[in-house]
């Protein structure tokens, strides 16, 4: 990604969302860096925003931070990053924390707004003894510690996840871990770590598998009736400054085939479909 490129994208994010405060500060707030995530694979550093008053921390992840992968084009898992947002903000649900590209300390890259979470919060997805399933929660995979006691890998009933779940499947989400599900301190449930999603090639992997082939909420069908008309209109111009015309034109068939189908999707026998590390 050229810094051309990167002025481009953001003039238009400008024109669309210039009233908005949280966008404003992530993208035109002075950014100084606190510290870097030693457990992501790419290159992830918290920073802290100040603009006209107004602060707050992020996550920035520069491109040139970015590791290669086989299986997606160099440098733009952080364009990635900014297109789930926008597909988050479409639904309504707001699942994603706000996201730009933006210039930082180490050049173009992605700027998510940080999730604070509860002091302490409740689990929503991990492993849990296999004969202490709580309820109202789903077992997803079978596991063992290093004693060969049973476990499971599970996750809660809980409709926010689920919302999750369809937007996981809606952009093809490749590494859907336990940990890229944050709680805020409202109680809202929040998705990160979008940078290897839209492939246009089925790759969804994740946690989140707890209702699978299980019949759509009525809401979440009349969501993606809705998704399906922004991504034909507005939210596919948007979507066009961080992925292909491919790209775009697959998340477009990946709604209709999940409104046809009326079902959250099964997994897959072709390629694993929980992540490594799960968590």
């Amino acid at each position: 990604m050229t810094s051309s490129d990167l002025r481009r994208r953001r003039d238009g994010d400008r024109r669309r969302r210039d009233g908005d405060p949280p966008l404003r500060l992530l993208r035109e707030g002075t950014l100084d860096l606190e510290g870097r995530l030693v457990d992501a694979s790419n290159t992830t550093l918290r920073g802290v925003l100040t603009l006209d008053g107004m602060t707050a921390r992020c996550v920035y992840k520069p491109v040139r931070g970015e590791r290669p992968l086989w299986d997606f084009p160099d440098g733009n898992l952080a364009g990635r990053e900014v297109a789930a947002y926008l597909v988050s903000r479409a639904t309504g649900w707001d699942l994603v924390p706000p996201t730009v590209l933006r210039d930082g300390p180490l050049g173009p890259g992605s700027c998510q707004l940080w999730i604070d979470g509860p002091d302490d919060p409740e689990p929503l997805v991990g492993f849990v003894p296999a004969d202490a399933l709580p309820s109202r929660w789903f077992a997803v995979a079978a596991a063992r510690d290093d004693e060969g006691t049973p476990y499971a890998l599970a996750h809660a009933d809980d409709p926010q996840l689920a919302r999750l779940a369809v937007l996981d499947a809606v952009i093809n989400n490749a590494d859907r871990k336990g940990g890229h599900v944050l709680v805020g301190p409202d109680g809202r449930i929040h998705g990160v770590d979008h940078g290897v999603s839209f492939h246009v090639e089925e790759k969804l992997r994740t946690v989140l598998w707890g209702w699978a082939g299980r019949e759509l909420p009525t809401d979440v069908v009349q969501v993606l009736e809705v998704l399906a008309g922004a991504v034909a209109g507005g939210l596919g111009g948007e979507l066009a400054d961080h992925l292909t015309p491919g790209e775009i034109a697959e998340l477009a068939a990946r709604i209709e085939r999940l409104r046809s189908a009326g079902r959250f999707p099964l997994p897959s026998r072709q390629w694993p479909a929980v992540p490594w590390p799960p968590m």
